[in-house]
C-alpha cells in the first residue's frame, strides 16, 4: 500500500470537514482514478432525497474501489458536486462516516448536475 503523508501546515487554516489540506504518496503501485459517480442504483433508479443520494452515490464510489480491490483508506482525493448549499452539512455527516478517520484531500463544488434529478456526483483518486 501507498505511504500517505498528510500535510496540513500551520501556516495555512485548518481543515474544518475532515479532510487533508495535502496528501503525498510515497511508494505507490498503482492509481484508481474513479468517475463521477451520480446516485443510481444498478437497475437505474435514483433513491428520494439528499441523504439517501449522497450514501448511493458513496455506495458506487467503493464499489469500483472494491473491483480494484481497494477500499475507501486509498482515497487520496475525493471531489464532490452539490446542487445546493444547503446540502454541506448532511454531505460532510455522511462523508465523514463513510471513510471513518481517513481523511483524503478534499473539494466540494456547488455546481448543476447533467440530470436534473441527480443531487449530487462524486469523483476520486485512491492509490495503493
Amino acid at each position: 500500500m501507498a505511504r500517505i503523508t498528510r500535510h496540513n501546515p500551520v501556516a495555512v487554516h485548518p481543515p474544518a470537514g475532515g479532510y487533508s489540506m495535502g496528501l503525498e504518496l510515497d511508494q505507490h503501485r498503482r492509481l484508481l482514478f474513479v468517475s463521477g459517480q451520480v446516485p443510481e442504483r444498478p437497475d437505474g433508479s435514483v433513491p428520494e432525497g439528499f441523504e439517501a443520494q449522497c450514501e448511493q452515490a458513496w455506495r458506487n464510489v467503493i464499489a469500483v474501489l472494491a473491483a480494484a480491490g481497494l477500499g475507501v483508506e486509498h482515497l487520496v482525493k475525493v471531489t464532490t458536486f452539490l446542487t445546493d448549499r444547503s446540502q454541506l452539512l448532511a454531505n460532510r455527516a455522511i462523508r465523514r462516516r463513510i471513510l471513518r478517520d481517513h481523511e483524503p484531500a478534499l473539494t466540494v463544488i456547488v455546481a448543476e448536475t447533467v440530470d436534473g434529478k441527480w443531487l449530487l456526483e462524486i469523483e476520486a483518486i485512491a492509490a495503493e
